[in-house]
């Protein structure tokens, strides 16, 4: 008998009449998982017989919560994502944005038709179709956690998952040339140029900049490491010499009473936000249409462009998926083009004679 770990959900492990049986707890928490265990020897003790299927849905705890949505979002949810998520800024936001009908409704009337129905809201907002999916994926992840935290059952997750995405989402791949990132770079104030420069650099998100604290800087390795990202998982990232050098310019003026990197000097806290900033920057450099995140895009097509891998440029930026890395493809394709078009210059094509076969 026991609990043991499969990836990062907690499954049981029983004996009864000389058979093992194994079934998942459906939780990534381990004092859940105590709980629940304790509660199938309890009833095992009690019947002296192991239900007749081994099944978790026979074991779980009862999900009848009765909680709103906008209760467990704010209370439950949001302290969740704190320590964990990259985007904790932007998840929080989401929650002003929706209506409030839907944030007073409980977890348990929670289904397709609801959601249909923000999306429906979110799009007479003139929200773009993009920011729509956005914000019901985002709510489809806070149920996945609700059903990881016996909130909500199963099948209230499944119904909420069948919400499908609205069509005609717009891909955007929006990046900068040589000249436009050298134009950028010359017109961002100096706060801002250290930032747009690691960007530049790094393929670093927004929020995981802003971020950046000195101990996940390392320039004896030259390694930037993030603990915290969109994904959750850990990532590495090299520094180079021109990044190297800008830190080592920073450090020598580090604030002794501030952990982040990038602080405002009159207030001695981190920069929140640079839209202002970055939006000055953009139209005194001439550059139209371009967000900051789209930085990150321009680090991913300057590798591509000069023959970087894809799976490496994949890892580079985090993407669990290589589809989220193959929209920079094209670029590659087409530097592989001009790359063979060079082979007709070379000198041994003078000597051949290309011969014609008659039919």
């Amino acid at each position: 008998m026991g609990l043991f770990k499969r990836g990062s959900i907690w499954w049981c492990s029983i004996t009864y009449n000389g058979k093992q049986h194994r079934f998942s707890l459906k939780t990534s928490n381990k004092s859940e998982a105590q709980t629940v265990y304790a509660q199938v020897l309890l009833k095992l003790r009690n019947t002296e017989k192991l239900p007749s299927s081994s099944k978790p849905e026979l074991i779980q705890k009862q999900t009848t919560v009765d909680i709103t949505f906008e209760e467990f979002y704010e209370k439950h949810y949001l302290t969740y994502c704190y320590n964990r998520q990259a985007y904790y800024e932007v998840k929080k936001y989401l929650l002003n944005k929706l209506p409030e009908w839907f944030k007073k409704l409980k977890l348990c009337d929670i289904g397709i038709r609801e959601l249909e129905l923000v999306q429906n809201y979110l799009l007479e907002q003139k929200k773009a179709i993009a920011t729509c999916n956005r914000y019901i994926a985002n709510i489809q992840a806070s149920f996945t956690k609700a059903y990881e935290w016996n909130y909500i059952t199963e099948d209230k997750l499944k119904r909420v998952r069948k919400v499908k995405k609205i069509k005609g989402e717009i891909s955007r791949l929006r990046f900068l040339s040589q000249d436009e990132i050298k134009a950028l770079l010359n017109n961002c104030e100096p706060h801002l140029y250290q930032i747009v420069f690691t960007a530049l650099n790094t393929g670093m998100r927004k929020s995981e900049i802003l971020n950046l604290k000195w101990e996940n800087i390392d320039l004896n390795y030259d390694l930037i490491l993030l603990e915290k990202t969109k994904n959750g998982e850990r990532r590495e990232i090299p520094i180079n010499e021109p990044l190297k050098k800008l830190f080592k310019q920073l450090i020598t003026k580090r604030r002794l009473d501030t952990e982040y990197v990038f602080v405002n000097p009159e207030t001695g806290k981190r920069y929140i936000d640079l839209k202002r900033s970055f939006a000055t920057a953009c139209k005194k450099a001439g550059i139209r249409d371009f967000h900051f995140h789209d930085l990150r895009h321009t680090f991913a097509s300057q590798l591509v462009m000069n023959g970087v891998d894809l799976k490496t440029v994949q890892e580079l930026l985090g993407h669990k998926d290589i589809k989220m890395t193959l929209r920079y493809a094209h670029l590659s394709q087409a530097h592989k083009k001009e790359a063979v078009k060079l082979l007709g210059n070379l000198v041994y094509h003078n000597s051949i004679t290309i011969l014609s076969r008659s039919k």
